[in-house]
């Protein structure tokens, strides 16, 4: 059966293409298809994803799949990258200075603010959660062909009408710098490890979510 695999920043150059199409016996699974590649992979700590949904190695493969290997974010020259949690709060026009760039014909920003009640309370695996924001932005940089983007999520109270999640983006057009922004914060709110509660008169009560992305 035949496997898409699409490679990323680092990856791709080492494989020299950004897709690669592997044929591989039926019963394959994500570790099989890496093995595979003949260790273009070797040494860095990938994030899979089988058909855009986070997988692990042992996942199973079907005939016309799409796996993407997404490695850690570089900090290379050519594109900026910037992810951060924090306790303060958020400066949209210093996030904006990060995304400058001489290439870049539009900057897209975008802020999500508390609403409706008193505060919400952010907890966070941080560790794991600026890990998870810097391999958003990093991906959307590469599929979106981005000059430069970055996102950050505050923690503790947000009270409201204030920023608690914010992002900008740079590209040479509007189509891309749109496409890109709206990715970062949907991918944010979807994979990255935070949770809140809300807070009204005294109470409080944590809001559902989705599972994330394995």
């Amino acid at each position: 059966m035949e496997v898409t695999v699409r490679l990323f920043a680092v990856l791709r150059e080492r494989a020299g293409a950004r897709e690669v199409t592997l044929e591989l016996p039926d019963g394959a699974r994500v570790r099989d298809a890496i093995a595979a590649l003949d260790g273009v992979a070797d040494g860095l700590p990938v994030v899979m994803a089988v058909n855009r949904e986070y997988a692990r190695e042992d996942a199973p493969l079907g005939a016309g799949d799409e796996l993407a290997l997404i490695p850690p974010v570089s900090g290379g020259a050519t594109a900026v990258a910037h992810a951060r949690v924090t306790d303060g709060p958020l400066s949209l026009d210093a996030l904006v200075e990060r995304v400058r760039d001489p290439r870049a014909g539009a900057v897209v920003t975008f802020q999500g603010v508390t609403r409706e009640v008193e505060r919400l309370d952010y907890e966070a695996y941080v560790e794991m959660a600026e890990e998870r924001l810097a391999q958003i932005v990093a991906a959307a940089i590469e599929r979106h062909g981005l000059c430069a983007a970055a996102a950050e999520h505050r923690l503790g109270p947000v009270p409201l009408s204030e920023p608690s999640v914010a992002v900008a983006v740079s590209a040479p057009h509007r189509g891309e710098a749109f496409a890109g922004a709206r990715e970062l914060i949907d991918r944010i709110k979807a994979e990255a490890p935070i949770w809140k509660r809300e807070v009204d008169g005294g109470e409080g009560r944590w809001v559902d979510g989705t599972r994330p992305g394995l």
